[in-house]
């Protein structure tokens, strides 16, 4: 599994001009599943993102973890992170897992980080959204499980 995450100050989806997920302060994640994911690789990244020390203590200073602040998290699913761009002009996206798989995926990643308590808003898997975001710092981290 890779994520990109992002601190933000505020982040949403939008589908069909229709707000589906939005949260305040926080983290945006952008999540890819790879064919050789399982739910090992979300757990490890869901626990490692709920607690990495990215987000501001009161002097400033990149101190302190989603699980400390009370922040929110908002999940996207991304398969282009999984795009292999190194070979001609067209990403390959052999490393993706299928559908199903991904959003079996997706969605164990998503109640694992709800069962740590955190607040947390989504996208809808496959479908085209429109993600807004407000970067905070701008802080913006990637994660893998291997």
């Amino acid at each position: 599994m890779l994520a990109v995450i992002q601190r933000v100050t505020a982040a949403e989806v939008r589908i069909d001009d229709k707000i589906v997920g939005q949260i305040g302060p926080g983290l945006l994640v952008l999540l890819g599943v790879s064919r050789s994911d399982d739910e090992k690789d979300a757990d490890y990244l869901s626990d490692k993102i709920v607690h990495l020390r990215i987000l501001e203590d009161e002097e400033g200073k990149m101190n302190r973890s989603l699980i400390e602040t009370g922040g929110e998290i908002m999940v996207v699913s991304q398969f282009t992170l999984l795009g292999d761009c190194r070979k001609g002009r067209r990403p390959s996206f052999v490393e993706a897992a299928p559908a199903k798989t991904a959003e079996g995926l997706y969605e164990y990643f998503v109640g694992q980080l709800k069962s740590k308590g955190i607040p947390v808003a989504t996208g809808r898997f496959q479908a085209k959204m429109a993600v807004s975001l407000v970067n905070d710092g701008p802080v913006t981290l990637i994660v893998e499980s291997k």
